[in-house]
């Protein structure tokens, strides 16, 4: 007889585990289908950074595009008190250190921009302030002196990306949800009410079937969607990311910049983990697709220009060895807004993914969590309806 659950769920990553755990733990019966392993792709191998604060990506382009992605601050706000909550709601021991982030300015026009970009977040209720020189020297004093000022937000940190996925799928589990690894989903149909989910080997797929699906496949996103007939664009980036040699205790915050690609933050072993958005490279097929099986490459011009950055603030860095620099994939949508919501045209399908998807994980799990149970999700969702494409 074909197995038959309440929802399942596609993806095996912070947010697909964390979802899971959420729709258990009021008693729904829920599969979480995972092709390769739990944590295995972008939720653990990113630097595990909170980022509240508009990141660099999205003022780059100037305050009107910032302003559109300021639309995404209260996911960003519901993160924050989540984040400072899992591990007692989930009786896990997730790392989470939220002492505070500084995007940190070098110039006049840099600092001009932090204010107004401060302005922006402040007016959607981010605790989030300016402070000059000698701000920075009183609780950053690690920075170089070219820092002249910076926008300090309170509630930005980092949590162990390596491990934060797997407490998720622990407590799920003991929440009551089923988890199968090694199973890639391979069809996906409406039959009658509910949905036909073929996964597995190519060996021995099964048919599965739930009355709710939930897409947190990351960068498969776009494929899922087109199993379904639905248009769900997306757009992968593979990103790199370096640790350092351990070192004594010296950086308290997440650093980021705002006239360039950077963040900096020290893991409670010592480590010092740098990054920022600098770009690796995805391999494609004869096609043009991307190939997500296959290892993305370091460029060795990102590596470069990424040290540069976190030196040319953090002097300390000079001469500490790197013990190695990996890559990280991914996923923004076109307009840069996160997707969440109903998947337009498929009736009891729901998805979540884009923007700064490790620290919005939380945010992302609670509203499809009260989607498929039919309640209303506490954050407005209409700037991130997946049928704003469909719309065209």
């Amino acid at each position: 007889m074909t197995a038959h659950f309440d929802t399942i769920i596609i993806g095996g990553g912070l947010l697909g585990c964390a979802t899971a755990w959420m729709i258990a733990r009021e008693g729904g019966r829920v599969l979480l289908l995972e092709r390769d392993q739990i944590n295995q792709h972008a939720s653990g191998s990113n630097a595990g950074s909170l980022h509240f604060q508009l990141e660099y990506r999205m003022i780059e382009g100037g305050l009107d595009k910032a302003r559109k992605a300021a639309e995404a601050m209260p996911l960003h706000l519901d993160a924050a008190e989540l984040w400072a909550d899992l591990p007692r709601l989930t009786a896990e021991p997730i790392v989470v250190k939220q002492t505070g982030g500084l995007m940190i300015a070098e110039t006049a026009d840099q600092v001009r921009l932090l204010e107004q970009k401060t302005e922006i977040e402040r007016a959607w209720g981010l605790d989030n302030r300016m402070i000059d020189r000698a701000g920075i020297e009183r609780i950053a004093p690690y920075l170089s002196d070219r820092v002249i000022a910076a926008a300090h937000c309170t509630t930005e940190g980092k949590a162990d990306a390596r491990t934060a996925g797997p407490a998720f799928a622990r407590a799920a589990l003991a929440a009551g949800a089923h988890i199968r690894t090694r199973s890639e989903v391979r069809a996906l149909s409406r039959r009658g009410r509910g949905w036909s989910v073929v996964a597995g080997s190519d060996e021995s797929p099964q048919t599965l079937q739930a009355d709710t699906v939930v897409i947190a496949a990351g960068v498969w996103t776009t494929r899922m969607g087109q199993m379904m007939g639905a248009d769900l664009p997306t757009i992968p980036l593979a990103l790199m990311m370096t640790v350092t040699q351990r070192m004594a205790p010296l950086i308290g915050h997440l650093v980021q910049h705002a006239g360039g690609r950077l963040s900096l933050k020290q893991a409670l072993d010592g480590n010092i983990l740098i990054g920022g958005g600098w770009p690796a490279r995805l391999l494609r097929d004869a096609e043009g697709t991307p190939d997500f099986d296959a290892k993305p490459q370091l460029e060795a011009s990102s590596l470069a220009g990424n040290a540069r950055i976190a030196m040319g603030v953090l002097p300390r860095l000079a001469g500490v060895p790197a013990l190695r620099s990996w890559v990280g994939t991914t996923t923004i949508t076109p307009d840069q807004l996160p997707l969440v919501g109903p998947v337009p045209g498929c009736p009891g399908a729901f998805v979540a993914t884009g923007g700064s998807a490790f620290t919005l994980g939380p945010s992302f799990a609670q509203a499809l969590a009260a989607l498929v149970a039919g309640r209303q999700p506490l954050t407005d969702l209409r700037s991130f309806d997946p049928a704003r494409y469909a719309k065209g």
